[in-house]
């Protein structure tokens, strides 16, 4: 069962943040995320991008050189959001208790732009390059949120992780944007679930990386082995 935890207040938008984008950055994002509850990314020209902005094509141009380079700049100002957050109270959770609070800290920071959000999940599966560009994004992001929490994200291991947590915190993103419960339970309890699976990857990732240092601790034995049974011959 997904545990219920008191939180702050969230902010509702990144655009509140201070280091959130400004100006025509500003007007372009929040465009975007408007047209994107309407229609999918694939159907929004830049054009169409300006025109909602209210910028011209040159300003447009000068700010962004795709949509997708508007989507990221909105995930880097949710990560900057997050990231803002103070999760000093948590210090003393286990690991998987605080990353659990910084994604629905997420989650919570995401909500005015539920429609966008449900509008890219349905466009990444039917349309597989624009799934591997998100993926990218999702990685990058997730990072950060482990390095909150205080999971190491540098290395092997910690890409592993936030690719592996990109895709959980996915899974959770299709319970949420179908969560109408304004405790966001069913979101929770997927989040937890899904939070479960990953722990017990990581288990499972960290034996795996023992077995080399295994098999190094057994090899000078079999080398002597071998070495006694050549005496032994001669």
């Amino acid at each position: 069962m997904a545990r219920k935890v008191a939180r702050k207040p969230a902010r509702t938008s990144a655009a509140r943040d201070s280091s959130a984008p400004a100006g025509d950055r500003e007007k372009i994002i929040a465009a975007l995320l408007g047209l994107l509850a309407e229609k999918r990314i694939e159907q929004i020209g830049l054009a169409e991008l300006a025109e909602a902005a209210g910028v011209s094509l040159a300003q447009l141009r000068a700010e962004f050189p795709s949509t997708l380079v508007v989507l990221a700049a909105h995930i880097r100002a949710i990560d900057r959001a997050v990231l803002a957050e103070d999760f000093s109270d948590m210090a003393d959770e286990p690991p998987r208790e605080r990353l659990f609070d910084v994604l629905m800290r997420r989650l919570e920071m995401l909500g005015p732009h539920r429609e966008a959000v449900r509008s890219l999940l349905r466009s990444a599966t039917r349309n597989p390059p624009l799934a591997v560009a998100l993926n990218g994004l999702a990685v990058r992001s997730q990072q950060w949120m482990l390095t909150a929490a205080g999971i190491t994200a540098s290395g092997p291991r910690g890409m592993l992780r936030a690719q592996g947590l990109a895709l959980l915190f996915g899974s959770a993103l299709r319970t949420w944007v179908l969560d109408d419960d304004p405790g966001l339970a069913r979101t929770m309890a997927a989040l937890d679930r899904a939070l479960g699976r990953g722990q017990r990857f990581a288990g499972l990732l960290d034996d795996l990386c023992k077995v080399p240092s295994r098999l190094c601790r057994l090899r000078p034995g079999r080398r002597r082995r071998a070495d006694d049974s050549e005496e032994s011959a001669a």
